[in-house]
């Protein structure tokens, strides 16, 4: 594998998260500012934090005879697994690493199938494309400019042009995803459907707070939605592709 792991495997997980991940996980306008978790009675094991690694074999799976290597797996699997450590830290409760393995993997094979079907579509990306999506990273990273995007992955270790080559394949993707997704811009119907529903979860719950006039989170409600409409596209995408692929996992 080559030293473009560390970049691909980001991208990855950015791939596909939509994907996996349903519209509560980005947060609904119900939900108020303060929100309490139970303290544990004792801190958790820290050892328990510590991702588990051992018997991951060097070919983790096989896509159409494109192998998904071990250090690829483990790139991934660390940067997803920071992030449930955290928040089991503060549940008081173990990360679930077996069900992890799977969810990486599957990540995995999920972008490598996307990744063939936007090569063997034709679709292309241009310098341009790539500078835009270095914009892009740019702003939701907190850099100043592209250039501090480049410089932060060319110091871990990256060529530009690695850098470059992985971020036209992610543009690739990108409009194999948009096409497969078409237009979702929510109704005035669905938004309306959907604010009710928030609502009525509300006054079912008992809680004080209220959910704010519909004008003030007609954004949220329309990003919710937008964003369960790509994932079930994106979804319905990448199971039609996974029958039709020869996938192996190895774990």
């Amino acid at each position: 594998m080559n030293r473009t792991t560390r970049l691909g495997a980001g991208l990855a997980i950015t791939l596909l998260a939509v994907a996996g991940c349903s519209a509560t996980d980005e947060g609904t306008p119900e939900e108020t500012t303060s929100q309490e978790t139970a303290a544990p009675d004792e801190a958790p094991d820290t050892g328990a934090l510590e991702p588990d690694l051992e018997g991951i074999p060097e070919v983790v799976a096989e896509v159409d005879g494109h192998e998904i290597s071990r250090e690829e797996f483990v790139e991934a699997y660390e940067g997803q697994f920071q992030q449930l450590a955290l928040q089991a830290q503060s549940a008081g409760q173990p990360v679930d690493q077996e069900q992890l393995r799977i969810e990486v993997a599957d990540t995995l094979v999920g972008t490598r199938l996307l990744i063939q079907e936007a090569e063997s579509r034709g679709f292309e990306a241009d310098d341009t494309q790539v500078d835009e999506t270095l914009a892009e990273l740019a702003e939701v990273n907190g850099l100043g400019s592209p250039e501090e995007v480049v410089e932060a992955l060319t110091a871990q270790g990256l060529s530009e042009d690695e850098v470059r080559s992985e971020l036209r394949t992610q543009v690739k993707v990108d409009q194999l995803v948009d096409d497969a997704v078409g237009d979702v811009e929510p109704s005035d119907a669905e938004v309306q459907e959907l604010y009710d529903d928030l609502v009525e979860q509300q006054e079912a719950a008992g809680g004080e707070a209220e959910v704010p006039p519909l004008d003030d989170v007609r954004p949220q409600l329309e990003q919710q939605l937008t964003s369960t409409a790509r994932s079930e596209a994106i979804g319905t995408l990448l199971t039609e592709l996974r029958e039709s692929a020869e996938v192996t996992i190895n774990l």
